[in-house]
């Protein structure tokens, strides 16, 4: 899967072009909103992450520019902009998704995963299933059987980030900067509460939550599970 990254942060585009590599992307990048535009029209790309704040072009023309062209690609708009109206505007400019600064990687990454499924693969694609409990990436259910576990928003972000990274330990600081944001914190006992609940909620319906806790390590779903 190819991505371009037009984003003006050397540090912050260093480290999705890393993060990503190693996810098995192929990275291309640039922080010159002139040049990205240019790679954007001319490359063969499936993902397009997009500052809204560049240098020479700005993220806007650009997004604009690459959709009246009819480029087939999917973008996701990364930017520092928070205002609800910001927001709006970039979606009804043609952008897919719209991700705010600060932000987790891995929230990043579920939304790039979500954007390739997108009128590619039906929606059973977005699903996680382990045993008879199904994650569904794009409604935000938990479902056990045919019944939703109905979570509150945070249980079922502690759900959804170690069902993505399934057959791997999640720290507790890890799994806080998923939930919070990288600026801020959640305490491990709130953690373990939304965890509980979450439990309690899918043990009421007669099924098992397979997280299981790894003591000085953190929490981890078996894959295969």
């Amino acid at each position: 899967m190819k991505v371009l990254i037009i984003e003006d942060s050397v540090s912050l585009r260093r480290s999705l072009r890393v993060g990503l590599s190693n996810l098995g992307f192929t990275i291309d990048d640039t922080g010159d909103g002139s040049e990205g535009l240019s790679m954007a029209l001319s490359g063969d790309y499936s993902l397009l992450i997009l500052d809204l704040m560049l240098p020479s072009v700005d993220g806007t023309s650009i997004l604009k520019a690459i959709r009246q062209a009819g480029k087939d690609i999917r973008v996701l708009i990364l930017s520092a902009k928070d205002l609800t109206e910001d927001k709006v505007e970039g979606l009804l400019n043609g952008a897919d998704d719209y991700l705010t600064k600060p932000f987790s990687f891995d929230e990043l990454h579920v939304r790039l995963l979500c954007l390739m499924r997108r009128g590619t693969l039906n929606v059973n694609d977005s699903h996680i299933n382990i045993g008879s409990i199904s994650l569904d990436l794009h409604l935000k259910q938990l479902k056990c059987g045919e019944k939703d576990a109905q979570l509150t928003p945070n249980e079922y972000k502690v759900v959804e980030c170690l069902f993505i990274n399934q057959g791997k330990v999640i720290s507790p600081e890890k799994l806080s900067e998923y939930l919070a944001g990288q600026y801020d914190a959640i305490a491990k006992n709130s953690l373990e509460a939304h965890l509980s609940s979450a439990r309690k909620k899918v043990k009421s319906m007669g099924y098992e939550l397979p997280i299981k806790t790894k003591r000085g390590f953190g929490y981890y779903v078996e894959s295969g599970s």
